[in-house]
């Protein structure tokens, strides 16, 4: 599905990404599986043949997606997404989850397999009920696959932003999981991982001047007429 499907009716919603600077990294790291679920409707990867470059991220699928969002009433959104590190090596079979630092508001999270094998992230993302639990903690290994996301109300008039960032640098200070291969190179002796965080705003949406223009001197004009 193309994320110009993405748009529903009832919202207006805008995607564009902003790449990070080139990775540091220097092993094999790809996005193998990504999607995007708001309100029920969801933007999805094919398994094994994403391009990172159309979501606007690099070729290693590092970088920041933001959304903006309006609508009155409640919203949900989640975004999963599924990286594999220097797979033709080491497979995807040695891999682990972990998290850090306090949820905000509204905000939910998972780390799983990603449904491939036993793990339920995935059912979780497309119903918008991820489950705060990290099934792949630090000590086993799997394949790991990790999901944010957002319960959030909007009035008349609000707008909602919401940034998803993804990086093999940590550089947050919120809350953050971590997607990590303690077994990658040649000789399965050295680590990768990503690290994933997101933020949410809701600001009034702003009015466009000549709007406010003619509204100011349609009062004034009324103000005139009441005065004569």
């Amino acid at each position: 599905m193309a994320i110009g499907s993405f748009v529903k009716t009832k919202l207006a919603l805008s995607l564009f990404a902003l790449a990070f600077s080139a990775s540091s990294h220097a092993l094999t790291m790809d996005l193998y599986d990504y999607a995007i679920n708001l309100d029920g409707t969801v933007t999805a990867g094919t398994p094994g043949s994403v391009d990172p470059l159309s979501l606007g991220l690099d070729a290693n699928g590092l970088g920041t997606m933001t959304f903006t969002i309006t609508g009155a009433g409640s919203h949900s959104f989640s975004a999963f997404f599924d990286f594999e590190f220097d797979e033709v090596n080491n497979t995807f079979f040695n891999e682990s989850g972990s998290t850090s630092g306090t949820l905000a508001v509204g905000q939910s999270w998972e780390i799983d397999e990603p449904g491939y094998v036993f793990g339920d992230i995935y059912d979780n993302m497309l119903g918008n009920t991820l489950d705060n639990i990290n099934s792949v903690p630090t000590g086993l290994k799997a394949d790991v696959s990790f999901a944010l996301g957002w319960n959030f109300t909007l009035a008349a008039g609000d707008l909602v932003t919401i940034n998803l960032n993804l990086s093999d640098v940590f550089n947050t200070s919120g809350f953050y999981l971590q997607h990590t291969d303690n077994e990658v190179g040649s000789n399965f002796d050295l680590s990768e991982s990503v690290y994933y965080w997101s933020d949410l705003t809701i600001s009034p949406v702003p009015v466009p001047a000549a709007i406010w223009l003619f509204g100011s001197g349609l009062v004034g004009l009324i103000g005139l007429g009441l005065r004569k």
